[in-house]
């Protein structure tokens, strides 16, 4: 069935002749759906039939179809009141079928398809807004931008691959994502201690996988691969327990950690192609039965799943050859060329304006804990010597350099997990690293100053890195440094949703970056903070309250079994218990509970409170998940 049917359509077959040829030859390929994307990030779908697209074709392309702000998440722009948001189809990427395998097509048996068109938002007919298009201007800016560096500041050229700025034809960049996953037996309740043991003992990462789960990997993999995502690799990760075997041989009791990866391709295809390999991983999965979440954080005190973003960029030369524009000419005793050294020091000075982009929710900071693998530093890794790469898991973005591979070069950021926006996770990283290359070549800095700026220690001033930071590490970012020393070496970082959206206000001059660049405009990052702050108090009031009383309650007083008598160290353990139980959720005349407390600077809007008291939360249920589990343990 698979290679009976049409995957994506390229960019030089969107036109009406050969559309109207593929879908005369492919009746099954019923609907046209109009994918935009919001600022949040929510992604839209709809079902219209094919025959609108090709009796107006160029009026459809022009004009696309019209909704409204209730539709999309565009607050501070789109309202009730002024509510007109068209979605403009967008060319130059590839258009995916979107198959649904249990709907068959009556005539050909095959499954029915939905053309999915890469959409723009545009509101009152003029403002081009949402996540696509804060991209698209990024990339524009960036290559603009870097082009114009090379010419402003030719001394750089005696450091990079390249002779004279005029061989250049255009400046291109490349991206990518590495998704990870968890899948699991339908309404199976995880066993923590059996995660974390498993985790501990690497049992699950990259092993054999088995049965259903390998099923439907494998059929991920050929489906992947028929939408033309190149694919890399699909293998299990750290995270997962061993499932079980049912009497009819078959596996059960499933809760397996997953990672697919694929080739680059351009950032928005890049962006795109993770919407689209989400939903083909899920449908695939659901077939058989499994249950997928892209949740950062699906199981509390094992590892999280992240999503490592690459972006790289080169040079396309008039005569066709790619080069590039990171690495160093001289490779055996530099790093990276001041182009790369610029683009890596500006993602991190200025990480405070990308990190709300990354991470927005509050299952996004659940995964940021210390000794997970996911960073909580805003810090680099270049490598322990010019022969040997870096390979430190524990840092924000990483050099990855091949010195037997020119073209290789290039940052991944650690930080983003499967449900951040790629979009604007490119975009925001692509405007601070235009900041860092700018600034490099303004100051005429060579290799060597640059990689020692880098590698400042803290107090040290600097041409453009802040003093009191540092920036480079080889050393194991949890173990070889404290709490306090990581604090104060890498600054402290965001521990809620809250304190990473006031980043905005609270890092002004770092923002500008963003409007002056004509990246976002005020009305952008306005609309992006609003979307964010009321998901989050809305998470926050409606689940994460409700699923704290819900533990609570369930930490009952056991009465012992075959008449067992509870003795003095298990009334001192549920003594302990019962005062944290109370602590959390229940009012007294003496004062109201931390959820009570909580419930009401939501309501009130007094949000800085509310971070503090969210965080006090999150500690005193860790501390009675560990006091609950102490007190069972004892009991016979």
């Amino acid at each position: 069935m698979f290679e009976n049917l049409v995957y994506y359509i390229p960019a030089e077959n969107q036109n009406l002749q050969d559309l109207t040829a593929l879908l005369k030859a492919h009746p099954e390929i019923a609907f046209v759906s109009l994918a935009a994307v919001d600022t949040f990030g929510h992604d839209t779908d709809e079902k219209i039939p094919v025959r609108i697209l090709l009796d107006d074709y160029d009026q459809f392309i022009k004009a696309g179809v019209q909704t409204d702000g209730s539709s999309v998440l565009l607050p501070c722009i789109a309202d009730i009141s002024n509510a007109r948001v068209d979605l403009i189809p967008d060319s130059g990427v590839k258009w995916f079928i979107d198959y649904n395998f249990e709907n068959p097509d009556p005539e050909t048996g095959l499954p029915c398809g939905t053309i999915r068109i890469p959409s723009s938002l545009v509101h009152n007919e003029v403002d081009y807004v949402g996540s696509r298009s804060i991209l698209h201007r990024a990339v524009a800016r960036f290559k603009e931008g870097v082009l114009a560096a090379i010419k402003n500041n030719p001394y750089v050229l005696q450091y990079m691959l390249l002779d004279d700025p005029d061989d250049i034809a255009e400046i291109d960049l490349t991206a990518g994502t590495e998704m990870e996953f968890y899948v699991m037996t339908p309404d199976d309740m995880a066993d923590r201690e059996r995660l974390h043991t498993s985790q501990v003992m690497k049992e699950q990462y990259w092993k054999r996988t088995q049965g259903i789960v390998r099923t439907a990997m494998e059929e991920c993999l050929k489906l992947l691969e028929l939408y033309g995502f190149e694919v890399e690799m699909g293998h299990k990760e750290v995270g997962g327990i061993k499932p079980e075997m049912a009497h009819g041989g078959e596996l059960d009791h499933i809760m397996e950690q997953l990672e697919i990866d694929w080739k680059y391709s351009d950032p928005m295809q890049a962006a795109d192609n993770d919407y689209q390999a989400r939903y083909i991983i899920k449908d695939v999965f659901r077939r058989y039965g499994l249950n997928v979440t892209f949740l950062a954080k699906p199981v509390q005190g094992v590892a999280g799943s992240g999503k490592h973003v690459h972006i790289g960029a080169r040079a396309i030369l008039k005569n066709g050859k790619k080069v590039n524009i990171f690495t160093a000419k001289d490779a055996a005793h530099h790093f990276m060329n001041p182009i790369g050294f610029g683009a890596l020091m500006g993602i991190l000075k200025n990480y405070e304006i990308i990190n709300p982009f990354v991470s927005a929710t509050n299952d996004a900071f659940n995964r940021l804990k210390p000794g997970f693998e996911a960073p909580v530093c805003v810090v680099t890794s270049l490598g322990k010597g010019i022969d040997v790469p870096s390979r430190n898991r524990t840092v924000l973005v990483g050099l990855v350099r091949d010195i037997q591979s020119p073209a290789a070069t290039h940052f991944e950021l650690r930080s983003p997990n499967p449900k951040s926006n790629t979009y604007l996770v490119l975009a925001s990283s692509l405007v601070c690293m235009l900041d860092g290359i700018n600034a490099c070549l303004r100051a005429e800095k060579d290799p060597v100053a640059l990689e020692r700026s880098l590698s400042k220690e803290y107090g040290r001033e600097d041409f453009y890195l802040e003093k009191d930071r540092r920036y480079r590490t080889e050393l194991n970012i949890f173990t070889e440094f404290s709490d306090a020393d990581r604090a104060r070496y890498y600054g402290k970082a965001p521990a809620t949703v809250w304190e990473n959206i006031t980043n905005f206000d609270d890092c002004a001059d770092k923002t500008r970056l963003l409007i002056e660049s004509g990246v976002m405009t005020q009305k952008d990052v306005a609309s992006y903070k609003a979307a964010v702050t009321d998901q989050w108090v809305t998470d926050l009031h409606d689940r994460i309250l409700d699923n704290a009383r819900v533990f609570v309650r369930s930490c009952k007083k056991i009465t012992p079994e075959n008449g067992t008598l509870a003795n003095d160290l298990d009334e001192q353990n549920w003594m302990k218990v019962n005062i944290l139980r109370s602590e959390i959720a229940k009012d007294s005349i003496s004062g109201p509970c931390i959820i009570t407390r909580l419930s009401k600077t939501l309501e009130e809007g007094r949000y800085h409170e509310a971070s503090r008291l969210q965080l006090l939360l999150m500690d005193k249920l860790t501390q009675l998940d560990q006091a609950y589990r102490s007190y069972k343990r004892n009991l016979l």
